[in-house]
């Protein structure tokens, strides 16, 4: 439920829905991790609760990831790690109870950085399509704006995952090393078909 979501997320979100409880940044990031030391997550391509422009989702063909850009993580961060969940899509093949996973990203040096438009980043995991790439977003026609909720999490050890783990496998081992985290939420509404709706979509493991 929306209400089981902390405080300080909730803040941070905005407006907030039930499916923002089942983000990671609810289970491993804290109040006080939260833009730590000005640690600061943007992009080039929206403003923080902004739309996200089509060219980066279904509804365009050469689809991309858009552009991110990081300030410095707290000192002592030996790796970043970004998550990009959508709260407002399940999971079904995750019990029905987590957010789809659009992209999964981790191996970022632990300092200032970038991610350019369409960059093949360091490390990959898989999405909820179990695939190993920027699940574009396609959520339902005439569906409300669904958020896309980039968090970005660092860490005081490097991971030792290798490309195509799992969400669940990071997230454990990212429990309690999140030294500083931010936020970055993108919105979008599908007006034309694409090629899967996530109402039939099982999602993946």
């Amino acid at each position: 439920m929306a209400d089981s979501i902390p405080g300080w997320l909730a803040n941070a979100l905005g407006e907030v829905r039930a499916g923002h409880a089942g983000l990671v940044a609810a289970r491993v990031g804290s109040e006080a991790a939260l833009g730590k030391g000005g640690f600061k997550l943007t992009s080039a391509a929206f403003d923080h609760g902004g739309d996200l422009d089509p060219c980066f989702t279904a509804d365009e063909e050469d689809a991309v990831a858009p552009p991110l850009e990081w300030t410095a993580p707290p000192p002592g961060t030996q790796e970043l790690v970004l998550v990009v969940e959508d709260p407002d899509a399940r999971d079904k093949k995750a019990g029905g109870d987590k957010p789809f996973c659009h992209w999964l990203v981790w191996g970022l040096p632990g300092q200032k950085g970038m991610i350019l438009e369409g960059e093949a980043p360091p490390r990959v995991g898989k999405n909820s399509f179990g695939n190993s790439e920027w699940l574009l977003p396609d959520p339902p026609t005439g569906a409300a704006p669904h958020d896309y909720v980039f968090q970005l999490f660092a860490l005081d050890l490097p991971l030792v995952q290798m490309p195509g783990a799992t969400l669940d496998e990071l997230e454990s081992e990212m429990q309690g090393h999140v030294m500083g985290m931010a936020l970055l939420t993108a919105r979008y509404a599908r007006e034309e078909g694409g090629d899967y709706d996530w109402d039939e979509e099982d999602g993946a493991d």
